[in-house]
């Protein structure tokens, strides 16, 4: 049956393979749904650390006089 999402071919090397088949097993999931749950982990990783770089860099032009405290900032 044909499948709506798209689909994306791989070539991974053999130890790889046997950690995710192995992985899969014992969580109870298609090598295929553990794989996806991997690269979508790795996408928020990866997103959080860019997020965290630009927030270093906004931290570093904020001038004191323009920051709020907390109650200000809440109320």
């Amino acid at each position: 049956m044909p499948t709506k999402n798209p689909r994306i071919n791989i070539v991974i090397e053999e130890p790889l393979y046997r950690i995710i088949r192995d992985m899969a097993k014992k969580d109870g999931l298609s090598m295929s749904n553990l794989s996806r749950d991997l690269i979508r982990e790795a996408l928020e990783l990866r997103e959080d650390s860019a997020l965290a770089a630009l927030a270093e860099e906004r931290d570093g032009t904020l001038k004191a006089a323009n920051r709020l405290d907390h109650d200000d900032a809440w109320s």
